[in-house]
């Protein structure tokens, strides 16, 4: 089976590496050409745990290919993946242009049957505009092809893309035609050999389950920081809190750790995307609005217990950033709180070094040279007057404190992850400050 994935970001190149990991032909295909060029020198745009190794074998094994000719990779693919961005505009909607872009330009490139798939995040309806832009090239060459339209949307962690794509939770499909679902079924076979669903439902409600979804789960970390604030104010632990309601079944363990909040590409995005969807249809998500609120004010909570404890006037003052990505296993830098802090921080007149396992050169490009970059993370603690915990890498974990505390300047530490015990930081002579804990 040959299949074409058009967009070689994060969606796209996970998906075209997995098919054809699992013996598909595959053809990613992107208008980047610096980037075709880099991939196919074995050079990836983004890091992904395990990604590389995949991609290395496959087009090894001549199943994977890289290229910026639509026309000529599409022959002879029963399906073609529309896997490009869908930036947010100014009032948080989705803006499809590469979307239908793409879908113009199978269009005019098809000489058979295939379906066009939607693996990019979109709103409830893009299908049908995808298929209008479909039939507009179509009909430009005077041509009858027929065509199928379907919805199949991503639900991959970054961090965890590969074992998300290979042992997927559910597939959701939204297909309107029984030819569409055939192909679909072949296309998913190996991935459900060990029981995994495809969920066929109709095209609205596939596209919408997508940002239900990640709406969901930005809901569910927006309360917990709410509650994790009044737990500050009231002297109660956010962490026994969120022990006590995660032994709850229907409420679970996961995604009720407050922080500084969520950042990445996905779940800020479609929250306001979502949110938009609901004001042109004249409704409002009310929930969704509020976890937007809380989630951009609680970028901002570590400044603000960095300012009681040392003052509003930082100058001269100087912290250390431990992780700079928006979580762990991943160099993504859109809307991570490290870059809200940072650029906090300096407005006030401090000075930041920072250390990131990975995600250094991707946070130079936010942040440019205006902080220093450390190349481990004890480096990054020389003569600063606190630490700051941004991002959960493991190997922030159990740090040597004894020679944490010959580096700080001053022994200060603000966990915005809430991953060290703030009594055992304390007897050992550090000042703590967590999130919603004693």
């Amino acid at each position: 089976m040959k299949i074409t994935v058009i967009g070689t970001g994060y969606v796209g190149l996970v998906t075209g590496a997995c098919m054809s990991d699992v013996g598909m032909d595959v053809v990613c295909v992107d208008v980047n050409k610096t980037k075709i060029d880099n991939l196919n020198r074995g050079i990836l745009p983004i890091y992904e745990p395990g990604l590389d190794a995949i991609v290395a074998r496959n087009v090894a094994a001549g199943r994977l290919q890289f290229s910026t000719d639509l026309k000529a990779s599409i022959q002879g693919s029963e399906a073609a993946f529309i896997a490009v961005g869908t930036p947010p505009g100014e009032d948080g909607s989705a803006d499809l242009q590469y979307v239908l872009a793409v879908a113009e330009g199978i269009g005019s490139s098809i000489s058979d049957y295939i379906v066009v798939i939607t693996k990019s995040t979109v709103p409830v309806g893009t299908a049908e505009k995808v298929r209008g832009a479909l039939k507009a090239a179509l009909d430009s060459r005077g041509s009858d092809l027929t065509f199928d339209v379907a919805s199949n949307p991503e639900f991959l962690k970054e961090g965890a893309a590969i074992d998300d794509f290979m042992k997927p939770d559910r597939i959701v499909c939204g297909v309107e035609s029984e030819r569409a679902q055939e192909v679909l079924s072949r296309l998913y076979k190996p991935f459900t050999l060990n029981g995994h669903p495809v969920l066929f439902m109709d095209i609205p409600s596939a596209e919408m389950t997508k940002y239900a979804a990640n709406a969901m789960l930005a809901t569910k970390i927006s309360f917990m920081n709410d509650i994790a604030n009044l737990c500050e104010i009231m002297g109660a632990d956010v962490n026994q809190v969120r022990k006590g309601i995660g032994s709850d079944p229907r409420i679970g363990t996961k995604f009720i750790y407050a922080g500084i909040g969520y950042g990445g590409s996905c779940f800020p995005k479609d929250v306001k995307a979502l949110a938009s969807t609901a004001r042109e249809q004249g409704y409002t998500m009310r929930i969704l609005e509020a976890v937007e609120s809380v989630n951009e004010s609680q970028k901002s909570v570590m400044v603000t217990k960095i300012k009681a404890h040392f003052g509003t006037d930082l100058r001269g003052k100087h912290f250390a950033m431990w992780g700079l990505s928006f979580k762990p296993q991943t160099d993504d830098m859109r809307e991570a709180p490290s870059v809200v802090i940072a650029e906090a921080l300096m407005a006030l007149g401090a000075t930041v070094t920072a250390y990131d396992p990975v995600a250094t050169e991707e946070a130079k490009h936010q942040l440019q040279d205006r902080i220093t970059y450390a190349s481990d993370a004890y480096q990054a603690l020389t003569g600063a007057d606190a630490l700051l915990l941004i991002t959960e890498w493991s190997e922030f974990r159990m740090p040597n404190w004894d020679r944490a505390k010959d580096a700080l300047r001053e022994h200060t530490v603000f966990d915005g992850r809430n991953i060290y015990s703030g009594p055992e930081l304390r007897a050992m002579g550090f000042t703590y400050c967590g999130i919603g804990v004693r």
